[in-house]
């Protein structure tokens, strides 16, 4: 694998040595730099730092891991490949993210899946290891996020206004959410052992990553959000 120091390198400089590489790489010391692997659609990228926004930004295939945290806008409008973070992430992770996985060891900012969205065979799937800013699943419309609220006893595992204008995809959250207050035009339930099942895999991929027990996950209540309507703004205007 090869290395880049990044130190001493702007976001433009950095990004262009990544589109001219050929191998996988390691980049070390980095601190703010946006936009790395922006549309890569190949290669593995190894971050040793701290990304600045937009981290896989447009990502068509390309395998991205971060040691520690990363800033805003994860995986904006990535279309496919895969994002690792061992720390926690930003706001607006996954915008408009259409395809490929999102694996967050730690917590997640606000509106995280906004805009998230399936297209023909591609489902998009985002993971948080521990919490959920509000506004998570904002407008969703295809998708699956999973938030498991894992070393987060003290708090809500989510935010406020989650799923507001959601109208396609499925949320999973690892709590009863009795303290939570869902939008009208979405159903929360008690996830059944074949709505599990739906998950099952992406969970195992997180417990591998993480080195996490997938009974000790399983453990616990879920419960699953579904949109009830395509037209989540109905009630906003007159129907004749």
């Amino acid at each position: 694998m090869k290395q880049i120091d990044a130190k001493e390198l702007d976001f433009r400089t950095l990004n262009e040595r990544l589109r001219q590489a050929t191998d996988d790489i390691e980049i070390l010391n980095c601190c703010g730099q946006r936009f790395i692997g922006a549309g890569l659609s190949d290669r593995k990228i190894l971050i040793r730092g701290t990304p600045g926004n937009a981290l896989g930004a447009y990502l068509n295939g390309a395998s991205l891991t971060v040691g520690g945290n990363v800033q805003d806008a994860v995986g904006d409008t990535m279309n496919a490949g895969k994002i690792t973070v061992h720390g926690n992430i930003g706001d607006a992770a996954g915008y408009a993210m259409r395809g490929g996985t999102i694996l967050v060891k730690g917590n997640a900012g606000y509106r995280a899946g906004i805009h998230m969205k399936a297209y023909q065979d591609k489902v998009p799937q985002m993971v948080i290891g521990g919490r959920a800013g509000s506004f998570l699943g904002e407008y969703q419309a295809g998708g699956v996020i999973v938030v498991l609220g894992l070393g987060e006893k003290q708090s809500r595992i989510v935010g406020n206004f989650p799923c507001t204008g959601m109208h396609g995809g499925k949320m999973f959250l690892r709590a009863a959410c009795e303290d939570i207050a869902f939008p009208q035009q979405v159903t929360a339930r008690r996830a059944t052992d074949e709505d599990l099942r739906e998950i099952q895999n992406i969970l195992l991929e997180f417990c591998a990553v993480f080195s996490y027990d997938i009974a000790a996950i399983l453990d616990a209540p879920f419960t699953v959000i579904t949109p009830d309507t395509s037209n989540p703004y109905r009630q906003m205007y007159v129907v004749n």
